[in-house]
């Protein structure tokens, strides 16, 4: 196909004041004008001629270095390829039109092998909303990633191109997050402050009433409180770009994963800690936890169940109390998978929430579906709660919901977790023990059979994890004895000189103690001895 290069002026006749074009006598000049080229592409399908056209270059190398780009672009396809010679052709129109850059030659290659659009205009917003509609997971799972789409990606960061996206685009998204978040953090201090002086205005007399009303206008004005995007909600932002980009990638859309270079702060998770008399101490002079995940001791833990012992649901604590099940498993444990002749339970489904909505789904991971043994004392329970259920359904006859699992409503119907939660909450407060969550309960069985002297393979299966550096480093809350037990074993296996002269002298010591106390006793001097007989 026929393709040049011109040079050309923008001088009009001062008379007519048409172009001179090729006529202008400053051409001669190699500084006047510039050059220009044009390409002939492929005719459209109604037999109209189109071309390439491009003005504005400095010189004729410049200007001869896109034509030749342009001629690589079109020799990419082959000329008994209509289809893709009426692709290539439809690009450079539009890229010329658009006074766009010239596409890579390698790339429009790959695009073109891939059945990908060659223009490239797919932005960040598109992909995604393209990627989670793709997406096959549990709904929850689904919810998760469109909030971080909805609330922060597209936002932010959805107007640029997909192809176009760089690390420093992510870096600025972050960075303007932590700005939002002081932004937050003050204006919630502002709100907060406003209501205190608000209560301490009295509410007796007319300038205090409309002093009130004028402060209640202010704060109705103000932002309401508002939660900071923390270090967790971060990172998962920074996971679900990552696995979307992935995804672009896997499908040949991209060759780079700008979120796999983002660094972000690391997420410290909270340890276990438990609840020893002095923490006790200070949570009943100040109400602070030490921790969000707070551990009971075996004493505090024996103490609640049997405080909750006539509860209906009193089975439910003591199988998480003591097997270390979630709450979902628990509320989703059907009777079929429950074997109390052979002591266990197989654990394959679980009821989640979804805002506030409850639907039945499998275990979130492999090693979720597990079967976990069951001690004496527990199958007994456990059988106690199967009459009291027994009871209950001939009780409500032909209203009776036949959900078959283990625990209920009193109706037979499925138990919310999120009630299930607020009942934990409201018992742990009746009993007057220091504060946990419900999950803490599971905190506590893992450190219950570690102290126990249990293999921590066996608890990290017990548990459903699916390594057990999970169960050392995250479930593992050492109770006091056994740490003190540790230590003293621990300072038996070095001989310390020094140690054994004080355990010598500790020995002297108390036998000449004795010697002294011996010594001190009266004796019988008066009293004669009976004669043999």
């Amino acid at each position: 196909m026929k393709g040049s290069t011109h040079r050309r002026c923008y001088c009009r006749d001062p008379k007519t004041g048409k172009p001179l074009g090729k006529k202008c006598p400053k051409l001669s000049s190699r500084k006047h004008g510039s050059y220009s080229i044009r390409q002939e592409l492929p005719p459209h399908e109604n037999g109209t001629r189109r071309s390439f056209n491009r003005a504005g270059y400095e010189t004729l190398k410049a200007a001869q270095a896109d034509l030749d780009h342009v001629r690589a672009l079109i020799g990419l396809v082959d000329r008994d390829d209509p289809e893709g010679t009426a692709l290539i052709a439809a690009m450079l129109e539009e890229v010329g039109d658009e006074k766009a850059p010239l596409p890579d030659v390698e790339e429009t290659r790959r695009r073109l092998k891939s059945g990908q659009d060659l223009i490239g205009r797919l932005t960040v917003a598109d992909w995604l909303d393209q990627w989670l509609a793709g997406k096959r997971i549990r709904k929850s799972g689904v919810s998760r990633y469109e909030t971080d789409i909805r609330v922060h990606l597209k936002p932010r960061i959805g107007h640029y191109r997909l192809d176009r996206l760089r690390v420093s685009h992510l870096s600025d998204m972050f960075a303007a997050i932590s700005d939002a978040n002081a932004e937050i953090l003050e204006q919630n201090d502002q709100r907060r402050a406003a209501i205190d002086e608000l209560a301490t205005v009295p509410w007796k007399g007319a300038d205090n009433r409309a002093r009130r009303k004028a402060m209640r206008a202010a704060i109705d004005a103000m932002p309401p409180f508002r939660r900071i995007t923390g270090p967790a909600t971060r990172q998962h932002i920074k996971a679900t770009l990552r696995a979307a980009l992935n995804d672009a990638i896997g499908q040949q859309i991209l060759t780079f994963n700008p979120a796999a270079h983002v660094e972000l702060d690391p997420v410290r998770k909270p340890k276990a800690l438990v609840w020893t008399n002095e923490r006790v101490a200070k949570w009943q002079r100040t109400g602070e936890k030490p921790s969000p995940v707070m551990v009971w001791t075996p004493e505090q833990t024996g103490a609640f169940l049997d405080f909750v012992a006539e509860d209906r649901l009193y089975a439910m604590w003591h199988l998480i109390a003591f097997r270390g099940l979630r709450r979902g498993e628990a509320c989703g444990q059907p009777w079929s998978e429950t074997n109390l002749d052979t002591h266990a339970l197989t654990v394959s489904s679980q009821l989640v929430q979804d805002g506030w909505e409850v639907e039945t789904s499998e275990p979130k991971t492999d090693s979720g579906f597990r079967v976990v043994a069951l001690d004496d004392d527990t199958v007994a329970v456990l059988k106690q709660h199967r009459e009291r259920q027994e009871a209950d359904r001939e009780k409500w006859g032909s209203a009776w919901v036949d959900t078959g699992l283990v625990f209920t409503q009193e109706n037979g119907s499925w138990l919310h977790p999120g009630k299930v939660t607020d009942l934990f909450e409201r018992l742990v407060t009746a009993s007057g023990l220091p504060p946990i969550r419900l999950h803490d309960l599971r905190h506590g069985a893992a450190t219950l059979m570690l102290a126990a002297g249990i293999d921590v393979k066996i608890v990290s299966d017990t548990l459903g994890h699916s390594d057990t550096r999970i169960t050392r480093d995250i479930y593992q809350s050492v109770l006091p004895h056994v740490g003190k037990s540790a230590a003293e074993a621990t300072a038996k296996l070095v001989p310390l000189q020094r140690k054994v002269e004080a355990e010598e002298a500790a020995r002297k010591a108390a036998k000449a103690a004795k010697k002294v106390k011996d010594m001190a006793k009266p004796r019988n001097k008066g009293k004669r001895k009976k004669p043999k007989k």
